[in-house]
């Protein structure tokens, strides 16, 4: 990708193809996932009879699985090519969600969420990447696209919860759907052969088609490792370094922010409007469709806005509009206020985790399959921390003053996205 176009706005032109849509398939999954699981960590609580600091063990079964999903996905990719990893992903996705759904107590739902969690993360750890390679200047808009459509079928998530729960089916048939959505997504990647950022297996003659292989070491071996997938496996001198520098480790800052923030609101936001209004639980738990009706609406307007403003400062924004829906949700005393509040939120949430991922590949040209593996591993702690010290919290004092924690928690993404947008411009341009 073009980090001067990416990170001072400019016109660009982003077109979608087979190869898009094989990738978008991963988020689709994973929104699934987050968008029907966490909402229904409450009434899974309820069913085992368990308080809310060990349903929050959930997130940390989560966080295991990325944790892992880091220390092995690089090396899967870069050997097994980045269609088997994501058909990898996909059957562990299979698994877990089995597992989840037909727990019959805590040890084994967590042990489900692990596998589930592990396979979505190498479905996105594998995805991002990739996507970002194939639409180089324009990753900015196809990663936040590719996040939008994950969100806007998660938007169905909640809404199914809070549906079957309504006709005493419970929240598991909900989540149980991504199984039929993972054969939807390994078809489309199965129509889509080695090659180009569909990365081939470590030694494979299947090359980008088309693009000279550079001197390894040179000056353009550096600049083309950046949207050459056959170049990237020799690991351009001084790309790793970029990993090391002020930009990368602020953007990893507002990565963790970003999914920390999301997670703890999808997580306990229902609990919290059910204490604060009276709603029902699958009211409460339904409302959190707002939250991911306003991520799902931003990312698909602020993809193309991309192009044309500098992300950084979309980011910042990002994090200044989460905390009005925040103060909105806290002081919401009706259902309905508290969907505005949501909705609110989702349209500043909606923006930082696709934001921040993509400045952060594009501060470390050449390493971007390390990256996402170390804002995969610092993401997976954020999700075992946050969400579990939330409601470890919510159980001493109430979520009402807990949920206070979530501003704090923006406030500290969005200096870290004015800083690493400043460090990288000064980098870029000179």
């Amino acid at each position: 990708m073009d980090p001067d176009r990416v990170v001072t706005g400019g016109t660009v032109t982003f077109r979608r193809d087979r190869l898009t849509y094989a990738f978008y398939g991963s988020f689709v999954i994973w929104g699934w996932v987050l968008y029907s699981f966490n909402p229904s960590v409450p009434l899974l609580a309820d069913d085992f009879g368990i308080s809310l600091a060990q349903a929050g063990l959930h997130g940390t079964a989560m966080a295991l699985g990325g944790i892992v999903t880091a220390l092995f996905c690089p090396a899967l990719v870069r050997r097994a090519g980045r269609r088997r990893a994501l058909y990898t992903a996909f059957a562990l996705v299979v698994v877990g969600t089995t597992g989840l759904v037909t727990a019959p107590f805590l040890a084994w739902s967590l042990a489900g969420l692990f596998v589930l969690a592990v396979g979505g993360n190498v479905a996105i750890s594998a995805a991002q990447p990739g996507l970002a390679i194939h639409h180089g200047a324009a990753a900015s808009a196809a990663v936040t696209e590719a996040n939008g459509v994950g969100s806007s079928i998660g938007l169905v998530g909640p809404l199914a919860v809070g549906a079957f729960v309504a006709v005493g089916w419970g929240w598991r048939p909900a989540v149980a759907i991504v199984v039929v959505i993972t054969a939807a997504a390994a078809w489309l990647v199965s129509r889509n052969p080695d090659g180009g950022a569909m990365t081939p297996p470590a030694g494979s003659d299947v090359l980008a088609p088309g693009r000279p292989q550079p001197v390894v070491g040179s000056v353009e071996a550096l600049a083309v490792a950046v949207v050459d997938p056959a170049v990237r496996h020799q690991d351009p001198p001084g790309a790793r370094g970029a990993l090391r520098s002020g930009a990368a480790i602020c953007f990893l800052v507002a990565v963790v922010a970003a999914i920390a923030l999301e997670m703890t609101t999808t997580y306990w936001s229902a609990d919290l409007v059910k204490a604060q209004t009276g709603a029902g639980a699958g009211i409460a738990t339904a409302t959190t469709a707002g939250l991911v009706a306003g991520m799902s609406f931003i990312r698909f307007l602020v993809g193309p806005m991309t192009l044309r403003v500098p992300p950084a400062a979309i980011l910042v924004a990002g994090f200044a509009v989460a905390i009005v829906g925040w103060a909105v949700l806290w002081t919401a005393t009706s259902a309905w206020v508290a969907i505005v509040g949501l909705v609110v939120a989702g349209l500043g949430y909606g923006v930082q985790y696709p934001l921040s991922i993509t400045l952060l590949l594009v501060s470390v040209p050449g390493a971007d399959d390390v990256a996402q593996a170390r804002a995969t591993l610092a993401g997976g702690i954020a999700v075992g921390v946050a969400p579990f010290a939330l409601g470890a919290l919510a159980d001493s004092v109430g979520m009402h003053t807990a949920f206070a924690v979530v501003p704090a928690m923006a406030v500290a993404g969005a200096v870290a996205a004015l800083l690493g947008g400043r460090l990288l411009r000064a980098r870029v341009l000179g």
